[in-house]
């Protein structure tokens, strides 16, 4: 993800392992702190809804639906614990209607092409507004509570309680122990769109690539393939407070590779090889600005760089599309004992401290850094492929580039991001066959 597309040399990539809290159910974001609202005040997010271009979006896509029926359910509610289970029963549908648009099984409603991601983020919107601002009647809910409640409809409407793969005879570790038989399992995730205040209509592939993929069954040269997705927030607080571990821990050790994916630079894909342990200060979706050492539960173990264990080779040698395919390895570091920072074409140098990975510096590279850091912390670098992918980044067609004047689609825009999203599949395919050889 590169909050400034086309701009080379250090970037920013996001969109995007051991946060400073981390939770064991779902991550509860403070109530009140570094600008996000207060109960009942939207937050810089969820302001954005109320321009044009969301409207649009939600009404061309039949989701402008969503928010007010969440409402209207709502004002029926009379209990916390019925309010739980209504928030986890809409977030998973919205997640799992998103992804049943894109992958053809329901009608579509509305002209906007169906691999489009923006419906799922703008409504999930609408949906945290609602919920912020709602008073329950016949019972009181503090700001611990609506939070809990936030916290559960950001995990289900993400994909990141439904991740799914197969069980049984043909796909489950033996005894919980070594290589699956029969089907493979991947796990792929994606982010929200961002840099929303310089062009509100933006759309991010590695999200649609996510509602894509999630839960197809691909026949590769080692045999099926299931993929399972799950897509993450563009928030600095949310990667402090674990989310990524939280999704993450329990999966690896039951998968057979993985891959963060975000978007990154204008016109070609890269297969980032090193993460550095650096946030860059880039504002993120609720314009708040990170710049510190990545933080992680144990930073007196936390190294400055991880690398991916995807077969890079492979991937950039193969014909997974039309866009051009790099390995990417350069990092900017401070040497050992220096005090400037020096960009490294090959990598970093012995002792350097990180300051942007191949992915730059923004959260991106935070997500690859937290979810190799979290497979080698468990044990399994040299057994699980992982690492991530930057895809390049989604452009309107020609005369549509103005934020001001453009159109929030047009037929450029969309076959960009299909023939992203294919690519990606094509490129998952490659590296497990190669992990497989």
């Amino acid at each position: 993800m590169s909050p400034t597309p086309g701009i080379s040399g250090r970037r920013l990539g996001v969109c995007g392992v051991f946060g400073a809290v981390l939770l064991a159910g779902a991550v509860v974001p403070p109530a009140a702190a570094d600008g996000t609202a207060r109960a009942g005040a939207p937050t810089v997010e969820e302001q954005r809804l109320d321009r044009a271009a969301p409207q649009e979006i939600l009404r061309r896509s039949g989701f402008d639906r969503v928010a007010p029926g969440f409402t209207r359910d709502l004002d029926r509610v009379r209990s916390y614990a019925q309010a739980r289970r209504l928030v986890a029963h809409e977030g998973q549908s919205l997640w799992r209607r998103a992804v049943d648009r894109a992958q053809g099984r329901s009608p579509v409603t509305g002209d906007l092409s169906r691999d489009d991601d923006r419906p799922l983020y703008w409504a999930r919107l609408g949906m945290t507004r609602a919920l912020r601002g709602w008073e329950p009647r016949g019972f009181d809910l503090d700001d611990t509570r609506r939070q809990r409640l936030l916290a559960d409809l950001e995990t289900t409407s993400r994909g990141q309680d439904t991740i799914d793969f197969p069980k049984g005879p043909n796909g489950t570790h033996p005894k919980g122990k070594g290589k699956h038989k029969g089907i493979k399992r991947v796990l792929v995730t994606g982010f929200d769109p961002f840099t929303l205040d310089r062009d509100t209509r933006i759309s991010n592939p590695s999200g649609a690539t996510a509602l894509a993929l999630d839960g197809t069954v691909v026949r590769t040269a080692e045999g099926l393939v299931r993929i399972e997705t799950a897509v993450f927030p563009v928030r600095w607080t949310d990667f402090e407070q674990g989310t990524v571990e939280r999704v993450l821990r329990r999966q690896l050790p039951r998968v057979d590779l993985f891959t963060t994916v975000s978007q990154g630079r204008v016109g070609k894909f890269d297969i980032e090889r090193t993460n550095g342990a650096w946030r860059g200060g880039f504002g993120d979706n609720e314009n708040l600005s990170r710049t510190e050492t990545v933080p992680v539960s144990d930073p007196a173990s936390q190294p400055q760089w991880t690398t991916t264990t995807l077969p890079y080779k492979d991937i950039v040698a193969a014909d997974t599309g039309r866009f051009p395919v790099y390995d990417n390895t350069a990092v900017t570091e401070i040497p050992a004992g220096g005090t400037t920072p020096v960009q490294r074409p090959d990598g970093p140098t012995p002792g350097s401290t990180a300051r942007a990975g191949g992915g730059g510096d923004y959260l991106s590279n935070e997500i690859a850094y937290r979810a190799t850091l979290l497979r080698d912390r468990l044990g399994l670098h040299d057994r699980l492929p992982g690492g991530h992918v930057h895809t390049p980044v989604l452009q309107f067609g020609a005369g549509n580039t103005d934020p001001a004047t453009g159109k929030v689609t047009d037929a450029e825009f969309e076959r960009n991001r299909v023939d992203i999203v294919g690519q990606v599949r094509r490129i998952v395919v490659t590296a497990v066959e190669a992990s497989g050889r």
